[in-house]
């Protein structure tokens, strides 16, 4: 039995090495060789499953990752997992998400304090008091919210489904919490009335139509596509603007020469590693938050078993209420 083990642990980490084959550098994979194996040891162990966001690198994304994704796909999946352990590779709003949905299971994230500048511009308070201010208005809140604010929502969405779920509330307006920028992006794609905040991620709110307008004279013909959390001009010089999983559909469906994605840097990475026969030209940020997670904290984490995620009973209730009927929403 312990021979055939080890067999199909080295058949597990020659599968790692040939899907990070042409990603990392060859004289590189020494030096994540020993992380990799041991996780995907460890997650046999623990019966674990890692979910990873489509920013984690690619040594996550694709040597020890079970499951990838943007947050709504993370979200469906965390619903869906047979596992007893599910480790998030992301930020930590994601990570609550996923114990809101497996509230029986254990929930790790390899370093709490990854967290999201766009999650922090916003508070329960805070939407205690717009609610206040718009009376019977119902309340959609990003999915990049906390586990409090989620509580005080009506529903959540995502970049992917946030018009659809602003259209399957009742009433003439919305609160929609708290990215301007998507917010502006839904208004001018629906007849309801959007009530908006003023939270910004720190990732797509430095892009400019001025880095469009260099890298097209750079490069002619390029296809520049950019995320809804960028700035409005960002979005209106743009060839298409989807969420993470409809950027990376859009590259896969129409293979372009040449395309610049205006969003985080390590999707440009997994990206072109999936579709290598497309040019991805690099004008990304990085996010500091989703660079905390990396594949010596993914292995302590399944070593130690730390750090579990939980949420307030009193929280949690009605945070996954709003979980829930987002994931409803088609």
């Amino acid at each position: 039995m312990r021979v055939a083990e080890r067999v199909s642990d080295g058949a597990r980490l020659d599968a790692a090495r040939r899907r990070l084959d042409g990603i990392i550098p060859a004289a590189e994979w020494h030096e994540v060789a020993e992380d990799i194996d041991a996780i995907l040891r460890l997650k046999r162990r623990r019966n674990a499953v890692i979910l990873a966001h489509n920013y984690q690198t690619p040594d996550i994304y694709h040597g020890v990752a079970d499951i990838v994704g943007d947050s709504l796909a993370l979200a469906r999946e965390a619903a869906r997992t047979e596992a007893e352990v599910i480790v998030l590779c992301g930020v930590h709003f994601m990570a609550e998400t996923a114990k809101l949905l497996n509230p029986d299971r254990t929930v790790l994230i390899p370093d709490p304090a990854a967290g999201c500048s766009l999650a922090d511009s916003i508070t329960a308070a805070d939407v205690r008091l717009l609610r206040e201010r718009h009376p019977g208005v119902p309340v959609a809140v990003y999915v990049n919210t906390s586990a409090a604010v989620k509580a005080e929502a009506d529903i959540c969405c995502t970049s992917g489904n946030a018009q659809r779920v602003v259209e399957s509330l009742p009433g003439d307006a919305v609160l929609f919490l708290p990215d301007e920028y998507l917010a502006a992006w839904v208004a001018g794609r629906t007849t309801k009335r959007i009530i908006s905040w003023h939270g910004h991620c720190e990732v797509h709110e430095r892009f400019s139509a001025a880095d469009i307008a260099r890298v097209r004279r750079a490069h002619g013909g390029i296809e520049v596509i950019a995320h809804p959390e960028c700035p409005p001009d960002v979005l209106a010089a743009a060839d298409f603007v989807g969420s993470t999983q409809q950027m990376t559909d859009w590259v896969r469906a129409r293979r372009p020469p040449r395309v610049l994605l205006l969003t985080e840097c390590s999707m440009s990475d997994n990206v072109a590693a999936e579709v290598p026969e497309v040019e991805l030209v690099r004008a990304c940020n990085l996010c500091p938050h989703m660079k905390r997670i990396d594949l010596g904290n993914v292995r302590r984490a399944l070593e130690t078993m730390t750090h579990r995620v939980e949420v307030d009973p009193a929280i949690a209730d009605r945070a996954r209420r709003a979980v829930e009927r987002m994931l409803a929403v088609r």
